[in-house]
């Protein structure tokens, strides 16, 4: 009998309360990083899968999920997609257990504003039940870590630790052999009940299944990015443009630019007059004229004239004038200035 496809579910209906105002309009994996969305970034990461060309996406939607599958729709038109509502805010496990039809066989579980940089092509000979991947940080209190024993298996998974003596972090993204028996720890947990604040997460799933035998292990990442907030999108563009997404050679060409490296400026943007850069994306459609801007994102159709930006988001249509300033505009705003 055949091995089913691998799955790949991604969890994506969150509200983005972090990244308001411009998820007041889009989610938040929509927003523009460099030369793609975050939702592009993270599709990315599958490239190494030995099988990629069968892979399953089940994306959860929720709040503007339309716009995930019209989004989809142009830019990955090739790849297939189910796409499941979670209507109501109930946590990781829960919007899993959603998806419980479409889930048998291997599946990845990837958290839809982290990215990582790992080889998965180790994923067809893969012997253990799970893997969770993790990253070494200085102080992982504010993270979930991995506790493992003298025998290199995982024994539990520890939301926010009081210590730090264990500093693997997981970074929310996990291999699962059966997606059977994970839908099998959901339901016991919430047949226990276990949940906070009204939300069922996924590390409870997770030590269930440890404590009925599973064997996982963990894989180390060097690199582990975050898209949850304006100052992780800021990071993140950084990161990006630094390793192969800026085109500051084609930039450079236009007359009366002056690019500091690295950048990323659409090809349809209108840009005259400025100083862009370093770390900074300008998408499609952007006017910017008699300008200074660095480590700033502008969005698709941005207009920006006579002002001086750094740190700064600002959304698609948005439309800033004149005086240097910080600013954090969502989509179709108009500042004056």
């Amino acid at each position: 009998m055949d091995q089913p496809n691998l799955k790949i579910v991604i969890p994506m209906a969150g509200f983005g309360a972090r990244l308001r105002p411009h998820t007041w309009s889009r989610p938040k994996q929509l927003i523009r990083m460099a030369d793609q969305t975050v939702l592009d970034h993270v599709i990315s990461t599958f490239k190494t899968l030995p099988d990629l060309k069968n892979a399953e996406y089940i994306f959860i939607v929720g709040y503007l999920g339309e716009k995930i599958e019209a989004h989809m729709q142009q830019t990955h038109p090739d790849l297939k997609v189910t796409y499941v509502e979670q209507a109501e805010m109930r946590g990781q496990s829960h919007a899993i257990w959603l998806a419980r039809e479409h889930l048998h066989g291997p599946m990845l579980m990837v958290f839809a504003d982290t990215l990582i940089e790992s080889d998965l092509s180790f994923l067809d000979k893969e012997e253990a039940d799970a893997v969770a991947w993790v990253k070494a940080v200085p102080d992982p209190r504010r993270f979930g870590v991995a506790a493992v024993g003298q025998d290199g298996w995982v024994t539990r998974l520890i939301e926010k630790p009081r210590d730090t003596s264990n500093n693997l972090a997981v970074v929310g993204f996990y291999y699962f052999r059966q997606a059977e028996a994970l839908i099998s720890a959901i339901e016991e947990q919430m047949h226990r009940d276990v949940q906070l604040k009204g939300e069922y997460f996924l590390a409870d799933a997770v030590n269930i299944m440890l404590e009925r035998g599973l064997k996982m292990r963990t894989r180390s990442v060097d690199t582990w990015l975050d898209a949850g907030t304006p100052e992780d999108v800021l990071v993140t563009n950084r990161y990006l443009l630094e390793h192969a997404h800026d085109n500051s050679s084609d930039a450079a060409r236009r007359t009366g630019v002056v690019v500091i490296p690295p950048v990323y400026i659409h090809p349809a943007a209108h840009v005259c007059e400025s100083v862009i850069g370093p770390h900074t994306t300008i998408g499609a459609d952007c006017q910017v004229q008699s300008c200074v801007i660095r480590n700033s994102i502008l969005e698709d159709g941005a207009k920006v004239v006579d002002a001086v930006l750094e740190g700064s988001l600002i959304g698609r249509k948005a439309q800033i004038t004149r005086r240097a300033a910080v600013i954090n505009a969502g989509d179709q705003t108009e500042i004056s200035l």
